[in-house]
């Protein structure tokens, strides 16, 4: 038996490949893998093997595509990952060339439109691109989403609200809400996120600082919004006077996300303070700090 072992695996891998294969249905009922054809100024491009590995193109009318066969989208996980390293901006580009693919075939049979688009947005707001987020809501909010896709959409709103009102209250009050109604990882770190922001914003600082850490320590799996977290318990540190703790966060970001966004955010904040002793402690408020610093710095990723 183990001499067909080989065989087996062959097999195996050709048809885990061909379920993860991406293709255009036509109406023929004929199927175009998305290695036979690419978009060029808004036409369908079909490349076709002549033989002795020659090739030629033609166009691919629009109206001969009955629907679409993509079961995956790997710029989606990519551009999370992207984030996980700490580089925002190349997420959303990889994205927003995504979206543009599929926006041509947007209303067919099997189109992955929505799910890129709603996760293009999604990364918009991580990145803080708010004025980008805003200009896309009315259109998510036509979409037919899925259920997790409307508790995202609700989490992104009031990420809006959080930085257009001043109402905080009712804004803790509805962050609170949405973190009794589910236990999704994803959920609680956006929703921390924001919870922390807004102590920021009251200059509760040590307050933003243990919110902030929840992130790593308690939703270490949602790896895209880490560096920005561990970013801003560092930037709390600073406001608490915590200067040589703060550097340490900082030092250790640069070399766990080097060449990133993060990391040279890292660094600036780094040269600012660059030298500087935390404040003398000695009072129950600076054992506080003392022990929201330790637990600072466990959060920091390992190099």
């Amino acid at each position: 038996m183990f001499r067909f072992l080989p065989l087996l695996l062959v097999l195996v891998g050709m048809m885990t490949s061909q379920a993860s294969a991406q293709f255009l249905i036509l109406k023929d009922g004929s199927r175009i893998p998305s290695s036979e054809f690419h978009l060029e100024n808004g036409k369908i491009i079909r490349t076709i093997l002549l033989g002795d590995n020659k090739t030629a193109t033609t166009e691919l009318p629009k109206q001969n595509v009955a629907s679409l066969d993509w079961p995956e989208v790997p710029e989606i996980s990519e551009a999370r990952s992207l984030m996980s390293k700490g580089k925002p901006e190349e997420a959303v580009a990889l994205l927003a060339k995504a979206k543009g693919f599929f926006e041509m075939f947007e209303t067919m049979q099997g189109s992955p439109y929505t799910d890129v688009f709603f996760a293009y947005v999604e990364i918009l707001s991580q990145a803080g691109k708010f004025e980008e987020t805003v200009k896309f809501i009315p259109q998510l909010k036509i979409l037919r989403l899925t259920d997790a896709q409307k508790m995202q959409l609700r989490i992104i709103q009031l990420d809006i609200d959080r930085q257009t009102s001043s109402e905080f209250t009712a804004i803790l009050a509805e962050a609170e809400s949405i973190l009794s109604e589910t236990d999704d990882s994803s959920v609680g770190a956006s929703i921390w996120t924001m919870i922390a922001d807004i102590y920021a914003r009251q200059k509760q600082w040590e307050k933003a600082l243990m919110a902030y850490l929840r992130i790593p320590v308690f939703y270490g799996t949602q790896v895209q919004r880490v560096p920005d977290a561990e970013l801003k318990a560092g930037q709390m540190l600073v406001k608490m006077k915590r200067y040589e703790d703060a550097q340490s966060v900082f030092k250790r970001l640069m070399e766990s996300y080097p060449g990133s966004a993060v990391a040279d955010l890292a660094s600036k904040e780094q040269a600012k303070i660059n030298g500087m002793k935390n404040e003398p402690e000695g009072t129950e408020e600076g054992s506080e700090k003392k022990a929201a610093t330790k637990t600072a710095e466990a959060a920091a990723p390992a190099k």
